[in-house]
């Protein structure tokens, strides 16, 4: 078990385990809070600010958001699994959503889901081993006219076929070499 982060914020973490230890950015977790005038209310917009960082809520920073919002843990955890947006657990640099609504659905999103699952290794919910890409699949994205489709972190790639997205995921890997 390991904690990471500075002093400040040492007491109020919990101990996390090795392979979901992060350096937290205590002063830009901080600045997030005070954007928000420490506002409870504010906590959705909070937890989106938090996971647009890190792609998920680290666990070290749940007991630092309670004690400075003044809220408790369960409030936490009910507003973060209640949005598809945010997660618990930690994702892949990149967020690929299929959207299995019924227009990409009747225009072939199963096999574009299939495709992605065998290239990526992983199923639906789960993170390559190199933590770059978490395989999502949602229920509408709203481009029906353009489906099947398909959205990478927040760039939407429509009218996909099987080598289609193929391309589209390689395109990504090749972005970092």
């Amino acid at each position: 078990m390991a904690v990471t982060g500075d002093a400040k914020h040492e007491a109020d973490a919990r101990p996390v385990p090795m392979e979901q230890t992060i350096d937290i950015d205590w002063q830009t977790v901080d600045g997030i809070i005070d954007k928000y005038r420490q506002n409870c209310e504010a906590l959705l917009m909070i937890l989106q600010d938090i996971s647009d960082i890190y792609n998920y809520i680290p666990p070290q920073v749940v007991p630092v958001l309670t004690q400075r919002l003044g809220i408790k843990e369960s409030l936490l955890y009910s507003v973060a699994t209640f949005y598809k947006t945010i997660s618990l657990k930690p994702r892949g640099k990149y967020i690929v959503s299929v959207c299995t609504g019924t227009a990409c659905h009747v225009r072939g999103a199963e096999k574009i889901l299939d495709a992605l699952q065998d290239d990526l290794e992983v199923d639906v919910g789960q993170t390559t081993p190199d933590a770059r890409f978490t395989l999502e699949s949602v229920r509408c994205i709203g481009c029906c006219a353009s489906g099947p489709v398909i959205t990478v972190n927040q760039e939407t790639h429509g009218g996909l076929d099987r080598a289609g997205v193929i391309e589209t995921i390689d395109a990504y890997r090749e972005t970092e070499g």
